[in-house]
């Protein structure tokens, strides 16, 4: 005598299997979440890049205000009263005419 075992099946399984995994809705299912699996991956590489925009922004206005420094230096140490302090300093006179020479 041979016995055949019936197993319980899960009243909710067993809705799954009959109505919403069927041939029609299952291709549903995949390409609906397939778009929001996309949509989540999408959202999170702007937000990655939005990051990398403001830092390298922030690293932009850091360089403007060292530029702004080294040509303000510049210019102090470009002043008429320095330059006379190292004419004097290294024994430097003015050019005279032929010594001068224009390059256009």
């Amino acid at each position: 005598m041979v016995r055949k075992s019936r197993k319980k099946v899960n009243p909710f399984l067993k809705y799954l299997s009959d109505k919403i995994f069927t041939s029609q809705t299952l291709p549903l299912i995949f390409v609906v979440s397939i778009i929001g699996i996309m949509f989540v991956l999408i959202r999170m590489k702007g937000i990655e890049q939005d990051y990398e925009y403001n830092e390298i922004a922030k690293r932009v206005k850091v360089q403007q205000l060292r530029n702004k420094e080294l040509k303000a230096e510049r210019a102090r140490e470009l002043s008429v009263k320095n330059l006379k302090a190292y004419a004097k300093q290294y024994d430097l006179s003015e050019p005279d005419e032929k010594k001068i020479i224009l390059i256009p």
